[in-house]
């Protein structure tokens, strides 16, 4: 089952993805998609629905954030092998966590602001696993049975904030540097999460193809881990890392996005997103 958020900023109405691709409302059967809604039981009840016997929407509105309720955004850095290598780092003994903050989050289709005084704008493609049980001390063995579902993240990021001091929240939390999106993508579509190809352009050149096949820590450890010292809620979001690829790493000169460029993201069964980067304004 594929949900969705769709229309005006701050107007969105829910909404669920057909079997053709096709985009149903779902404003007359709930409000809103958030954590009562991605609860195992709010999924049991939307999945009786058929999609098809739901209202068709017309033309191409806009995307917004898949659901609601975002109180946690935990991110993993540096899960990529690959990734670590070209950021010459080296790959972690455990997960690296910090926090994105929900100030940054913003659909998958609106522009990326580049913020004042910054340089250094970076992409990064990354699995997003949302959170639909409470998860405290999970074992690792149980820990895909706190999942709702998967999206796509771009973990946009400021590389000379991120790296001007110890503490990477700076150069990842500023406003839209957090797109989610387009589809909140429920678990039982997504038997394997280690098994998602993933892809990320710049201005129709391929920057970053990779696969969840390589990450060094799995998104049940990851869950695990986090658990053990954060308790994970309902509508909680886990951004899991990126494969190689990013501006950073281009040699011998590293390559920053600047306003007109576009980013096009995709992950295998996710859906795509699109992001515009565009010049601060007051």
């Amino acid at each position: 089952m594929k949900l969705c958020r769709y229309g005006k900023p701050g107007y969105e109405k829910p909404g669920m993805i057909d079997g053709e691709g096709k985009l149903r409302d779902l404003s007359k059967i709930v409000d809103h998609i958030g954590p009562n809604e991605i609860s195992p039981r709010g999924l049991k009840m939307l999945t009786r629905l058929k999609a098809e016997s739901l209202p068709l929407v017309n033309g191409s509105p806009r995307f917004g954030v898949p659901y609601v309720g975002i109180g946690k955004f935990v991110a993993i850095g540096l899960n990529y092998s690959d990734h670590a290598k070209e950021a010459g780092l080296p790959i972690p003994s455990e997960p690296i966590v910090f926090m994105k903050t929900t100030t940054c989050i913003t659909g998958p289709g609106d522009g990326v602001i580049q913020p004042k005084n910054s340089t250094k704008l970076d992409w990064e493609v990354e699995l997003g696993v949302v959170i639909g049980t409470q998860a405290r001390y999970v074992d690792e063995a149980s820990a895909l049975n706190h999942v709702a579902g998967y999206c796509i993240v771009n973990d946009v990021s400021e590389r000379s904030w991120q790296m001007a001091t110890t503490q990477w929240d700076k150069g990842k939390g500023f406003d839209t540097a957090g797109p989610i999106g387009p589809w909140l993508v429920t678990s039982d579509e997504i038997r394997d999460p280690q098994s998602l190809d993933m892809l990320l352009e710049v201005n129709g050149k391929k920057m970053q193809s990779g696969s969840t096949r390589t990450m060094v820590f799995s998104v049940a450890k990851i869950i695990s881990h986090v658990s053990h010292y954060m308790t994970l809620l309902p509508g909680d979001i886990i951004a899991t890392g990126t494969p190689p690829g990013v501006g950073m790493g281009i040699k011998p000169t590293p390559v920053f996005l600047k306003p007109g460029d576009v980013m096009r993201l995709t992950i295998a069964g996710l859906g795509e997103q699109k992001q515009r980067v565009v010049a601060y304004s007051a």
